[in-house]
């Protein structure tokens, strides 16, 4: 079976989210990873070259394919940062109604800039993203 393309390594988070040419966006990242980190108990890990993912859970597709993702991460892009929930967002609508100014897709929200979203909003739907992946898919 090949190896996933995107997977967790020893890269350096700190060293990754200082090479981002915009500042904004760097200040941007850090309250993100403190949200993750405190819904997580876990520390950033890099996925790939370009994803700062927390913690992880194994999945199997009825395909038979399977793989290892984080439960929750985030990854600035150059448009915009790319939070990731996991479980997708039909459960939050009333979160997100409140989040602010974003853009989804299946599993990942897009936000410009954090000022544009609420944050205490954001760290409830990190959070309850996570409860529920960690319902889905217990720690072995």
């Amino acid at each position: 079976m090949a190896e996933a393309k995107t997977s967790a390594n020893n890269a350096s988070v700190a060293a990754f989210l200082s090479g981002i040419d915009d500042r904004q966006k760097i200040a941007d990242c850090k309250p993100i990873a403190r949200m993750m980190r405190e819904a997580t108990g876990k520390r950033a890990k890099m996925w790939g070259t370009s994803i700062v993912g927390f913690d992880s859970y194994d999945y199997v597709y009825e395909s038979g394919n399977s793989g290892t993702w984080p439960i929750t991460g985030f990854s600035p892009r150059a448009q915009n940062i790319s939070v990731y929930i996991m479980p997708g967002f039909s459960k939050y609508e009333a979160l997100m109604n409140k989040l602010g100014k974003h853009k989804t897709g299946k599993s990942c929200l897009y936000i410009k800039r954090l000022a544009d979203v609420d944050e205490q909003v954001l760290h409830k739907l990190i959070r309850e993203s996570v409860r529920e992946m960690r319902r889905r898919y217990p720690e072995k």
